[in-house]
């Protein structure tokens, strides 16, 4: 059974999360574009080891959104979370909100273990960097209410999908939906920062994410999202790696959920 709750941030944000099964608490913590509806499939198959949280990060769905944004807000969401659960809970992360779930833990956040697939930090050449023109030109279109233009420039040089594919996607079903969480691609930059440059990992993150951490990637994904995950894997102290063979970013459920029922339970 699933019920809708909230949790109240410390600025006073109210925080829009379901909880399903019982069990040691799993905070899913989800990517750009995405609210707590998402983690459902992967909260069903999880649940009967797990007391599952899915939350909408501030901004999406239920929960509020109190200007203005900063990253430090986003870690103590899931501070309040957290306290919620009971004090310490396993996290898992995708894509940017994998990064957000390193910089909670990084941050000393009472994360027991800490599992992320795939995000998307650049740490070589193996794509083109996003600089400031693009961070300039995103926060552009959204001043100026071109929400369907941020998008497709996220899409385009952020995700690198053809601009084909997405003129064909800004016609189909799924686009006002993404159109209405298009502020949220902002909040997603600033919280991967300077991960996207094509530079190395930061070197603090080395002392200061002491947990378990398992990083994994999708064997299908591209050779530069492999070099993050490696890059990442390599840097911190008590991390492993893990290709799921046959998946690409947006991994099955069912290829995700027994692994992180494996490591959260062992």
């Amino acid at each position: 059974m699933i019920a809708t709750n909230r949790v109240r941030s410390p600025d006073g944000t109210a925080i829009a999360f379901d909880r399903s099964g019982d069990g040691p608490p799993v905070i899913v913590v989800a990517g750009a574009l995405s609210t707590r509806w998402v983690a459902a499939p992967l909260a069903a198959l999880l649940a009967p080891h797990f007391s599952v949280i899915a939350y909408d990060r501030r901004g999406r769905g239920d929960s509020g959104d109190t200007p203005p944004y900063a990253v430090e807000r986003e870690i103590e969401d899931i501070e309040a979370l957290i306290a919620e659960a009971g004090g310490s809970s396993f996290v898992y992360g995708h894509s940017s909100g994998a990064a957000l779930a390193l910089r909670a833990a990084a941050n000393g956040v009472a994360i027991r273990k800490l599992a992320i697939y795939e995000p998307p930090f650049i740490v070589d050449d193996g794509r083109s960097p996003l600089t400031e023109v693009y961070s300039s030109r995103l926060v552009e279109l959204l001043s100026a209410g071109h929400r369907g233009d941020a998008v497709e420039l996220f899409m385009t040089e952020g995700v690198g999908a053809p601009a084909e594919v997405v003129a064909q996607m800004r016609s189909g079903p799924m686009w006002p939906a993404m159109e209405e969480l298009a502020h949220t691609i902002a909040y997603d930059d600033m919280v991967m920062g300077d991960t996207l440059s094509g530079r190395p990992l930061p070197d603090e993150w080395a002392s200061a994410v002491t947990v378990p951490t398992l990083v994994m990637d999708g064997g299908k994904s591209p050779p530069w999202m492999h070099h993050a995950t490696r890059a990442l894997a390599d840097l911190l102290p008590h991390a492993e790696l893990r290709t799921l063979e046959g998946q690409d970013h947006g991994a099955a459920p069912e290829a995700v959920a027994p692994i992180l029922a494996a490591f959260f339970g062992d």
